[in-house]
């Protein structure tokens, strides 16, 4: 799908820096990063959302995922990771991709705010439980 920046990258066609070519994944640097090392994992078969990953691929992108994270420690002295994927909502780009962002404490990234809300009853708790259940 050449009118996807991340296809582009993978094939050559756009700048990217890569730290890992694999045949089903690769990684390069975000371009705008959190912090030095920002890291984002994308499988290389075009895939715009989570539902759309085949089955198996996606056992291969969080293995690449950790691989990342385990390097950011010893390439940048990273202390952890914050690993994460938006789906559709948040993606700038509309190919799949996991984020691996190298953490130290005291790094000032302060996670994001939900707002927190409860079920009406339990009721409601099992209806929404049962859909879910039902839709998969």
């Amino acid at each position: 799908m050449t009118s996807c920046l991340f296809c582009a990258i993978l094939a050559g066609d756009e700048p990217g820096a890569i730290v890992l070519d694999e045949p089903e994944a690769a990684a390069f640097l975000d371009v705008r990063p959190l912090f030095p090392g920002h890291t984002l994992v994308v499988p290389r078969l075009h895939v715009a959302a989570l539902q759309d990953l085949p089955d198996g691929l996606g056992g291969t992108l969080l293995a690449t995922a950790r691989r990342i994270a385990a390097a950011l420690r010893t390439a940048l002295g990273a202390e952890g990771a914050f690993v994460a994927l938006n789906d559709v909502v948040s993606q700038s780009v509309p190919h799949l991709h996991i984020h691996v962002v190298p953490r130290r404490k005291g790094d000032g990234l302060r996670g994001f705010f939900w707002p927190r809300t409860r079920y009406d009853d339990p009721e409601h708790l099992e209806r929404i439980r049962a859909a879910i259940a039902a839709a998969l």
